[in-house]
């Protein structure tokens, strides 16, 4: 394995880039940088395409937090999607509550003490674990990964996305939090989305699974955001992750659906947006977390904020996330007639190949960035949210 620094010098030395706009800067725990592409993941490790077209593997732990995230959620341009199912529903309606009232069907694929292997079926999900779980504790968490993913499909925005193993979505489940982190988990995070395997990585905790005595139990008060929030972009279409859309859009809708009230099985939709006010402006419904940004917010101006770089838009991850849930919030009930009609357009085109401004300006539909975002203070001014665009 080749040190970071290694590669540095190596690249003082390759020449002349290779043409490709996904050419990045990465940089390492270290702070060290190099130019390279990303061109895919090999289990905890990024594999970096040099200037010359050499490929090298690197450890995501030893990237930066803000790279490592970035990698997780890359999915690679050669990867092919085995889409779980065509939902092209842009002519629904908008739904006021989701309820996943069947039986998740939970059945035990197979139990291998000696090599801590243990993998369970849902209706949808495959979970692998490493250790063994009752049929009552898998059923009970089982229930807010199916109501996620009937609540991602019923939205009207073709949320088709997600790549299945025969016939199932696959996620990994972790007892302890360091093997969670060895596996390509983020450091304090809940749970992780990792793009180029189409996989779903979860530290028991997070689901509130805890020993008891020589077994496991399920407290079904815990709740997180964080899981709703990565199942989303499980579920979400290779294409609304071009650029135009990747960032603002992508980590906005996972933001909605997360913040979204959930309990028992069931999103409350209608009427969310105090819950989205409250996780935006301050620490959430009953605390229960948020972004905190206030309620007067400023940020770049309309335009740099959607087409910036997702790289760029990780560095800056409270203030980022949390207008893109308001920005997207806008455009799926606020603009126009709140019928959300621009913004399937956007989703439209995106899935018909068009990206970066091309794509924004069917969102735009004859405004400028200017008038847009006018048009969206105004819209969060009416809800008692200064949100401001121009130079922070």
């Amino acid at each position: 394995m080749r040190c970071f620094g290694c590669l540095l010098g190596f690249l003082l030395l390759a020449g002349i880039c290779r043409a490709g706009e996904e050419m990045r800067t990465w940089t390492d725990a270290q702070g060290r940088k190099i130019e390279a592409r990303m061109s895919g993941l090999d289990g905890d490790q990024v594999l970096l395409e040099l200037k010359d077209g050499r490929k090298i593997p690197y450890p995501l732990a030893k990237l930066s937090a803000d790279d490592a995230h970035f990698a997780r959620h890359f999915e690679s341009a050669s990867a092919s999607d085995e889409v779980a199912e065509q939902v092209i529903n842009f002519d629904s309606e908008w739904p006021d509550r989701i309820k996943f009232g069947k039986d998740p069907e939970i059945s035990i694929v197979s139990e291998d003490a000696d090599r801590k292997k243990f993998i369970y079926e849902s209706s949808n999900y495959r979970y692998h674990c490493d250790v063994r779980l009752s049929n009552s504790v898998v059923r009970g968490f089982a229930l807010m990964f199916e109501a996620t993913h009937l609540f991602c499909r019923s939205l009207p925005l073709a949320l088709d996305g997600g790549k299945k193993t025969d016939g199932k979505l696959e996620i990994r489940l972790f007892e302890q939090y360091d093997e969670y982190i060895a596996a390509g988990g983020m450091q304090g995070s809940a749970g992780v989305f990792i793009g180029g395997r189409a996989l779903v990585l979860v530290p028991l905790d997070s689901l509130g699974v805890r020993k008891v005595g020589s077994g496991y139990m399920l407290d079904r008060d815990k709740s997180s955001k964080t899981l709703p929030h990565e199942l989303t972009h499980q579920l979400t279409p290779r294409p609304y992750f071009a650029k135009g859309s990747m960032g603002w859009f992508t980590e906005g809708i996972a933001e909605y659906v997360a913040v979204t009230p959930y309990r028992s099985g069931a999103f409350s939709v209608r009427g969310n947006h105090k819950d989205i006010i409250d996780y935006t402006t301050a620490y959430g419904s009953k605390n229960t977390g948020g972004r905190a940004l206030g309620e007067n917010i400023q940020i770049d101006d309309l335009k740099k904020f959607m087409l910036q770089d997702y790289g760029d838009f990780l560095q800056y991850p409270q203030i980022n996330y949390g207008c893109s849930l308001l920005i997207t919030y806008y455009f799926l009930q606020m603009d126009g007639d709140g019928d959300a009609k621009r913004i399937k357009s956007f989703l439209k085109a995106l899935r018909a190949g068009k990206t970066d401004e091309d794509a924004i300006a069917v969102l735009l539909d004859g405004r400028s960035y200017e008038q847009l975002g006018e048009e969206i203070s105004k819209a969060w001014g009416k809800r008692g949210i200064s949100l401001t665009f121009g130079a922070r």
